[in-house]
């Protein structure tokens, strides 16, 4: 691919968002595989100059990933891609126009996340036992789920980070954006009992707060499988991940509170059309407690209807 005519600007539109825009290496993974995928479907059209890349032949490609078998989020991402780069090729002098400016994916049905109810997460959050490793995954559990964590906000998590005293905790999210965060009791609990015990783990000068076995900071797949295996110890049916306790979080908070500009604060996201997905989840659940307890709504048993 690094020989493709194509792809030096591609590679520059890469080093422009690692080095001034400062996204994470996640996300600009995510930009290459898309990008990727644009650059190949240019072999297709016998193109390798940015320049005579033409609106037809950008519908023809969403055309082509929608066949393909990609959703309509999955190809909107990489027209937005697209359109990045088009706009920074602009910037650089290299580009007049910008032919994905106009050009929207197929729409695709929208997909509740996975999340679990209260009393699911009461059941998950059960104390396992006392061993260093059983406190530490207790903290985790409880942290993400106290303040809403993402998978890689947890990863990335520094002992200086955590202030017990005034029960806050400070992250970096997406885009490198910061945000201070409340943790609550349980979670404040926990947390003690976890650092009671951190440096039978950790290294003196590991920074890291929570450390794997080995006394180095914890993978995102460490995390995972310990969740997994947390979860199947307490009888939870199907798969748990991390992000289910993030957005149980969200989903709790919100239909206590109501408050959608609080929520979308404390789960740092930039949009609150983002946010706005638990407001269908809110939903979903009075539609389910409507239909188990009002008369109306309950299946009478022996009553046939009328046809």
């Amino acid at each position: 691919m690094s020989t493709d005519p194509a792809w030096p600007a591609v590679e520059a539109y890469l080093q422009h968002l690692a080095h001034e825009r400062r996204l994470s290496a996640h996300t600009i993974s995510n930009y290459r595989r898309d990008l990727r995928s644009l650059v190949e479907f240019l072999h297709t059209q016998a193109c390798s100059d940015w320049s005579r890349l033409s609106s037809h032949q950008l519908r023809a490609f969403a055309a082509r990933e929608h066949r393909r078998g990609l959703t309509g989020r999955s190809i909107q991402r990489r027209l937005s891609a697209a359109r990045g780069l088009f706009e920074f090729l602009i910037r650089e002098g290299r580009l007049t126009h910008n032919p994905a400016r106009d050009i929207r994916a197929p729409k695709s049905p929208r997909r509740l996340p996975a999340t679990l109810d209260v009393d699911r997460m009461d059941q998950l959050l059960r104390p396992a036992g006392d061993t260093p490793l059983e406190r530490r995954d207790q903290a985790m559990l409880e942290l993400i789920y106290s303040s809403g964590l993402r998978l890689a906000e947890l990863v990335g998590l520094d002992c200086s980070a955590l202030d017990l005293g005034d029960a806050l905790v400070s992250v970096t999210g997406k885009g490198n954006r910061g945000r201070v965060l409340p943790v609550g009791r349980q979670a404040r609990t926990a947390l003690t009992r976890w650092l009671e015990v951190r440096s039978e783990l950790a290294a003196a000068d590991e920074p890291a707060l929570f450390v794997s076995r080995r006394g180095t900071r914890l993978t995102p797949r460490s995390i995972q499988q310990r969740l997994e295996r947390h979860a199947r110890a307490r009888g939870l049916p199907g798969r748990v991940h991390p992000h289910m306790l993030r957005h149980a979080f969200a989903s709790h908070l919100l239909e206590s509170s109501g408050d959608l500009r609080a929520v979308q604060e404390l789960l740092g996201h930039a949009d609150i059309s983002t946010t706005q997905i638990y407001t269908h989840l809110d939903f979903q659940h009075l539609a389910e407690v409507y239909d188990q307890a009002h008369p109306r709504a309950r299946k009478r048993k022996g009553v046939r209807s009328e046809e």
